[in-house]
């Protein structure tokens, strides 16, 4: 196992800020859980919540807030965000591997190609005719990448990642395996009782800094674009369909559907299966709690919740069955109202 390099807390604090309290020389080569850390690691209290945590922690330091600096007498750093600090620390502490510059013998290289100084291309990629991948990118084993498509700089694809012609993709782009990028839109047209195929003849155009998780599809437009703005983090297994545009900053938990041509707003949040009709329009700083289904656009900042509460199967087959009557419901209600009003008369 690699010798891992040890960092004071003086050390890190001068590089991402917040106050030492305690041993400022305690050194530090790797974070951890408050349960699991050990003497060389830190820790990281980003609620206060789990303050109970501290007291049985082995770990060398902890990240904490200002709120919990007094709750331990342990090495500490007092941040104003522990969780992103945490973040930033884990990042430097396990960078992920440079590119290793060079072409595998296996790779396909198509016509008119350009592969920028440092590339690191793994065996069975396969290229298509005048595409262009930017300087330090990191193709890795069984990629298919094709014609005329543009990578920019520091591009991290995984294993398997497949991307249809003509897509572009900024830099520091991460694509987890599975990721299918510029495949066709669902665009079909009903004639004399056969399904039409619409041609698909929009790309993907993709931002600086986005992460694309396992198994996620991204269609490509019907006639315009489908993008993907700057900083956008997408999960596992999500999909998102044709001219659909995702704002900037924007995060989506797995397994969500957003349907053609949704428009989500700037640092929208969407939970885990969520589901997104067509044609809507999500305004900047929404929220959609997981398995909510959004029917109608959503114009206005704020949390949004569609959840039906679980319950016992007879007890919720027996609401079910209400359900079903609530318009009925509704007009019976509405005449009774009605009656009464003309009794107080």
């Amino acid at each position: 196992m690699m010798k891992r390099t040890a960092y004071s807390l003086k050390d890190i604090a001068a590089r991402f800020g917040g106050s030492v309290q305690g041993d400022s020389a305690v050194l530090i080569s790797q974070i951890a859980t408050l349960d699991s850390a050990q003497s060389h690691q830190i820790a990281f209290l980003a609620n206060s919540k789990y303050r109970a945590q501290l007291d049985k922690t082995s770990a060398g330091a902890v990240i904490l807030g200002a709120a919990d600096a007094d709750a331990t007498t342990r090495p500490r750093i007092v941040c104003d965000n522990p969780y992103a600090y945490f973040a930033k620390l884990s990042a430097f502490l396990n960078p992920l591997p440079v590119a290793v510059a060079g072409i595998h013998a296996s790779a396909v290289i198509g016509e008119g190609a350009v592969i920028s100084p440092g590339v690191q291309i793994d065996a069975h990629v396969v290229i298509g005719e005048g595409a262009h991948i930017g300087a330090n990118s990191v193709i890795m084993s069984g990629c298919n990448i094709g014609a005329g498509v543009v990578i920019g700089e520091n591009a991290r694809l995984y294993p398997r990642v497949v991307i249809y012609h003509d897509c572009v993709l900024g830099n520091n782009l991460i694509a987890h395996s599975g990721v299918v990028i510029g495949a066709d839109g669902f665009g079909i047209a009903m004639e004399e009782g056969r399904w039409l195929k619409i041609p698909q003849i929009g790309r993907v155009v993709i931002g600086d800094d986005v992460e694309i998780g396992a198994n996620t599809t991204i269609d490509r437009g019907a006639l315009d674009d489908t993008v993907i703005e700057d900083d956008v983090k997408l999960d596992n297994q999500i999909q998102i369909a044709h001219n659909v545009r995702v704002g900037a900053h924007t995060a989506i938990a797995g397994c969500v559907g957003i349907a053609g041509s949704a428009n989500i707003g700037r640092y929208c949040r969407i939970g885990g299966s969520a589901g997104i009709l067509g044609h809507l329009q999500i305004a900047d700083y929404v929220e959609v709690s997981s398995f909510t289904l959004v029917g109608k656009s959503i114009r206005e900042r704020g949390s949004y919740c569609g959840i039906f509460p679980f319950s016992k199967t007879q007890t919720w087959r027996k609401n079910a069955a209400h359900v079903r009557h609530l318009d009925e419901m509704a007009d019976r209600i509405k005449q009774l109202e009605q009656q009464i009003e003309l009794l107080k008369k």
